[in-house]
């Protein structure tokens, strides 16, 4: 498995499974002759995006970002809509940490998509049974009461089992000594980033902010986007404080890299590869 170090925090990549989403709608407005050069795309005009937890281990908590997609949530048609082509396989990964499901201590979902978080639940109930799951205010709300446009992607499946676990925040929340959880919007209402410091080192996951290394400048945001300015906004705000820090970058859905730190000029300065057998 796919690890880095961030200072006395190891942060490890789970296996969360894969889906093949449309490159139109990943890149938004982008012309396709501009992102198929820096991102592989299918004769079906899908991408190939990672679902993957992140487990972070402080030595006294072990921390997830994101949850997957989960096993057995969806139906084959979402399957084919969706391109999934690997369900989750996050219980025998934590095994191979010597961990189970009982070990995660915290979950931070930055969003409550049903791609991050079909994991969060299964036909028994919460999959994380000790776990307290922290998730801005307005995205637990507009979880449990979607819009006509969100009710496709935040489903009751998903919400339904853990509502004794969820501790809702509404501007940003420290969750453990170094590492925070910052509400941005922009990608939904209630999106968030988490924000991982130790012994002089940071590492940024931007989640669907910036969903993979392709997606770096700030004005290449998704269809998907609920408020597109505020993704806009919050990319340049983050992305220049990175570079400017040197902290690394982490993915969540990047089929190629793990991390990523930028240099100057757009220049990738150090990168984190996934692993062939992590691929999926």
């Amino acid at each position: 498995m796919d690890q880095l170090k961030i200072g006395d925090i190891t942060l490890t990549w789970l296996k969360g499974g894969m889906t093949h989403l449309d490159g139109g709608a990943m890149f938004g407005v982008v012309p396709k002759p501009l992102w198929s050069k820096k991102y592989a795309v299918n004769e079906k005009n899908q991408i190939p995006l990672r679902t993957d937890p992140i487990l972070i281990e402080t030595g006294k908590k072990n921390i997830l970002i994101e949850s997957g997609i989960g096993n057995g949530k969806l139906t084959e048609k979402q399957k084919r809509n969706f391109g999934v082509t690997e369900e989750s396989k996050l219980e025998e990964s934590l095994r191979e940490k010597q961990l189970h499901l009982s070990d995660i201590d915290i979950v931070l979902m930055t969003h409550m998509h049903f791609d991050h978080a079909s994991g969060l639940t299964n036909d028994r109930g919460s999959v994380f049974p000790n776990a307290t799951i922290y998730c801005s205010e307005k995205e637990w709300k507009e979880m449990r009461n979607p819009t006509i446009r969100s009710k496709a992607t935040y489903w009751e499946k998903n919400w339904k089992g853990i509502e004794d676990q969820v501790v809702a925040f509404e501007h940003e929340l420290e969750v453990f000594p170094g590492i925070r959880i910052v509400h941005t919007g922009g990608h939904s209402f209630g999106h968030a980033i988490v924000l991982i410091e130790s012994k002089g080192e940071m590492a940024i996951h931007m989640a669907d902010l910036m969903p993979t290394h392709a997606h770096k400048n700030p004005l290449w945001v998704m269809a998907y986007d609920d408020y597109p300015m505020d993704s806009i906004r919050e990319k340049e705000k983050w992305i220049t404080f990175g570079e400017e820090y040197g902290v690394w970058f982490t993915f969540y859905h990047d089929a190629v890299y793990r991390a990523i730190q930028w240099g100057e000029a757009n220049e990738i300065h150090r990168s984190l590869p996934i692993q062939k057998a992590g691929k999926g």
